[in-house]
């Protein structure tokens, strides 16, 4: 289950998010790191957001919990920075709503917290199977944490969303982009991590997920009118690109040899 919470304060903006993030607190009294429906690439990110962070909870990897958050955009009447105020104004209704974890650190290779092969290689499954291409060295998208490694940040997952084209195909093909992801040098081998993972995954856990995405986020667009079409949509690409799973851990793990 996802839970809907209600922002009830605009606590600050987190500038260094290229879509404006803030920290915002909720009716639950919890802290959490909210992406705006108004940023950047719009509920589109948010999707990916929702169904990538729980593709990876379902594998049993770190992700904060994420929330649905409906936000009230008079909450940061005080906020000066017209340029986020605009974005607040935009984003009224209900946006994602990730855990905050108070004095984590973004992960560094070079900073001496080398995370376990096994785990490097389960995360580049992960990000291959959700087309995460954002987990590189400029920008790991990783928090350690309690000395335990933490995925953030998958917007721009699921890419395939903005196009749709040729989906059946790009579901079966590799994602070149992963001979860069930060862990592919530290990553054990890529083809046992498949035999861990792919039978974790199934087209009723992906059902289960995309349900709980909300209608006002799927938008209609050429060939998907309404909620369900897009739903299908996702469930289509998701099942095919699992089928496939093996092909893809074989590329990945051609492109670790060469790390």
């Amino acid at each position: 289950m996802i839970r809907l919470v209600t922002a009830t304060r605009y606590v600050t903006p987190l500038r260094e998010g290229g879509s404006l993030p803030a920290i915002v607190e909720a009716d639950d009294d919890g802290l959490y790191v909210a992406k705006f429906r108004g940023a950047g690439h719009g509920e589109k990110a948010l999707v990916a957001e929702l169904v990538a962070g729980e593709i990876g909870r379902a594998l049993g990897l770190l992700v904060p919990e994420i929330v649905l958050l409906d936000f009230d955009p008079r909450l940061a009447a005080a906020e000066p920075d017209q340029e986020i105020r605009d974005l607040l104004q935009r984003s009224s209704g209900v946006n994602v709503g990730l855990d905050f974890l108070p004095g984590a650190l973004g992960f560094d290779p070079a900073a001496g917290f080398v995370p376990p092969p096994e785990l490097c290689a389960d995360i580049v499954w992960f990000d291959g199977f959700v087309t995460n291409v954002d987990r590189d060295a400029r920008n790991t998208n990783l928090l350690v944490w309690h000395r335990r490694l933490w995925l953030i940040d998958h917007g721009s997952a699921l890419y395939i969303h903005h196009t749709w084209k040729d989906a059946a195909a790009h579901a079966r093909r590799p994602m070149a982009a992963l001979k860069t992801n930060v862990l592919m040098p530290l990553a054990g081998s890529i083809l046992d991590a498949d035999g861990r993972l792919a039978a974790k995954l199934s087209p009723e856990l992906f059902d289960s997920i995309l349900a709980a995405v909300p209608d006002d986020w799927l938008a209609p667009q050429d060939g998907l009118p309404d909620p369900p079409a897009h739903r299908a949509a996702y469930l289509n690409y998701l099942t095919r690109r699992l089928a496939a799973h093996q092909r893809i851990a074989e590329e990945a793990e051609h492109a670790r040899s060469g790390a």
